[in-house]
């Protein structure tokens, strides 16, 4: 199995991973960390206390007969969650919404994070795309993808033409 198959991947289906080992990794590394730092008083620019607070924490394993993929959702019940496979791309989608608002109370800090996400796949060849089932539980959503049976080479036979 193809690894490059099972990093997520982004709106655009560019791979959202990148590779720090190039000559300019370090550089691209430090200006990551700046803008991070940037951000952390705008939560629509930083990672932390925005949108990507949202995004969930992944884990994905695999075995012979099946790929695996767990996803922490605190929070989220069945209903909050979607999950679909199109064009061999697994995508979870989720929204977890403000279960009231409370004009009595004088906040000072909100923490909590509200709001919609999806996290994209791009399945390896040799999967059961019909077959794949989703369970939550507790706030952890269990993706199982069974891998289908390998196919047999077959011989075809080369004739002379005529």
């Amino acid at each position: 199995m193809n690894l490059r198959s099972l990093i997520p991947i982004g709106r655009n289906r560019d791979v959202a991973r990148r590779n720090f080992d190039q000559p300019f990794g370090t550089l691209q590394r430090e200006i990551d960390r700046l803008f991070e730092d940037f951000g952390r008083g705008f939560p629509a620019l930083g990672t932390r206390g925005g949108a990507r607070e949202l995004m969930p924490a992944i884990d994905v394993t695999e075995t012979d007969g099946q790929i695996e993929i767990t996803a922490e959702l605190p929070g989220l019940e069945e209903k909050d969650v979607q999950v679909n496979v199109a064009d061999n791309v697994l995508t979870i989608r989720g929204e977890k919404k403000a279960e009231k608002e409370d004009k009595q109370k004088d906040y000072h800090v909100i923490e909590r994070s509200y709001g919609s996400f999806y996290r994209a796949f791009e399945l390896p060849a040799g999967v059961a795309a019909d077959k794949i089932q989703a369970d939550i539980a507790k706030g952890v959503l269990k993706v199982t993808v069974p891998k289908s049976a390998p196919t047999q080479a077959k011989k075809i036979e080369v004739k002379t033409a005529a």
